[in-house]
């Protein structure tokens, strides 16, 4: 059963009791992320969630790590374009500790000069850690190319610039105005009662300042085209993407069951296709990058210099075949049953149950049940797939990242390739 309680400064509390196990996932989620940051102060969320686990004015960062390691616990946390969230997973009679133990990094942390200096350094060097693999830093060099001038397209690490300049008292400052009750979700879920959680959240909390909401955010406009970054690599690491959707948006589960049938498993088109039959790339994927006022349908896949340009024709034509002619029945079950598997499966963990209330509470403003989900799943027909993405992928619709030894006439081509009318038909 899930409940929900808002504490008087704001910030609301869900819990999932799942009696058939012992441990409690707890998450503290902040509703604000690198998107929200001012373009001086990029990369300063992911900063803030360095430095909390640095030291506070009761514990330092030794006596941080060996507490949660004293009770059998695990302490993290992670910051996003739209939020940041720092977690625990405990058994269930150490949530008392695990709630006195983030608020703590949460409310008293202490940000002491030599601590940050190092930090940053730390950070530079995982800047710098991206630019050397390429094949996580082509998406976020997509993001960037796709969304440019927006926000939502800078790096959640910052730029090296920002970074080395930020000072002590604009992280400070930044943290107090953004970490407010008003921005926090409090979220358990395994072996916990909800009126426990809500009187322990409520005394570790309750003097945080409630702030303001989070204001709308402006959507980004997308750029489409080409963007390379020569390397000398064996592969060309290459990102394609079209518009997706929102992540409350009521087409969802259409656009759901075409990125499962597009690229999201070995029985995939793209990996039939690219892989099994063509031999052209080991790696190739796809996922659905959304937040709450735009989204992406991405496709990866690592090949050979001389194979870019079969590779994303094979790409296109795949895309262009799945959003202009309805799948056959048995395709579309099996990708049916394979989403509801996925999802299903994934729920016998509760840090994935905890991260679904907070998920569910920042997109939709309530949970959502999973047997809604299904419902709505089994509900999309073929031609429900159709409607959805046939305006979406388009030729002119499409940006390309590629990351690797490129050479200006594959550019070309693949600029013909995308103007060209077997594809716009």
């Amino acid at each position: 059963m899930i409940n929900k309680s808002v504490l008087d400064n704001g910030i609301r509390v869900i819990s999932e009791r799942i009696p058939s196990i012992h441990s409690v996932a707890l998450g503290v989620w902040v509703q604000h992320g690198s998107r929200h940051e001012p373009l001086a102060l990029s990369g300063s969320s992911h900063f803030i969630e360095h430095m909390l686990f640095k030291g506070t004015s009761s514990r330092d960062a030794h006596a941080i790590a060996r507490e949660i390691d004293a009770v059998g616990g695990l302490l993290n946390a992670f910051t996003s374009r739209e939020f940041s969230c720092y977690y625990a997973k405990i058994l269930g009679d150490s949530l008392p500790f695990a709630i006195d133990l983030l608020s703590d990094l949460l409310l008293n942390s202490t940000f002491v000069a030599d601590e940050m200096e190092k930090e940053r350094r730390v950070i530079l060097q995982e800047i710098s850690m991206m630019q050397d693999a390429p094949e996580d830093l082509v998406h976020e060099q997509l993001c960037e190319g796709l969304w440019r001038d927006h926000p939502l397209g800078r790096p959640v690490l910052g730029y090296h610039d920002s970074v080395s300049e930020v000072s002590r008292e604009q992280l400070v400052d930044f943290m107090h105005e953004n970490y407010c009750g008003r921005r926090l979700l409090i979220c358990a879920a395994g072996d916990v009662e909800h009126e426990a959680l809500v009187a322990q959240v409520s005394a570790a909390f309750g003097s945080l300042h409630a702030g303001t909401a989070l204001s709308p955010q402006t959507p980004p406009a997308v750029r489409y085209g080409v963007d390379v970054d020569t390397r000398d690599l064996e592969q060309v690491h290459l990102c394609l993407a079209a518009p997706g959707l929102p992540q409350s948006d009521p087409q969802r589960h259409a656009f759901y069951l075409f990125n499962t049938l597009l690229g999201s498993s070995m029985g995939s088109r793209l990996f039939q296709k690219v892989r099994e039959e063509r031999g052209l790339a080991y790696s190739i994927y796809s996922y659905l990058n959304g937040f709450s006022d735009s989204g992406a349908q991405v496709i990866y896949a690592g090949v050979a210099p001389g194979d870019i340009r079969e590779a994303v024709d094979v790409i296109i034509r795949e895309l262009r075949e799945l959003s202009c002619h309805p799948v056959a029945e048995e395709e579309l079950v099996a990708a049916r049953n394979q989403l509801k598997g996925n999802l299903l499966l994934s729920l016998e963990n509760s840090d994935n149950r905890m991260s679904r209330l907070a998920k569910d509470e920042i997109y939709f403003g309530h949970s959502i049940p999973i047997t809604d989900v299904v419902q709505r799943i089994d509900a999309v027909s073929a031609e429900d797939i159709v409607a959805i993405a046939g305006p979406l992928m388009r030729g002119e619709n499409l940006h390309l990242q590629m990351v690797g030894n490129v050479r200006d006439r594959e550019i070309g081509m693949l600029d013909l390739c995308f103007d060209s009318p077997s594809f716009r038909s």
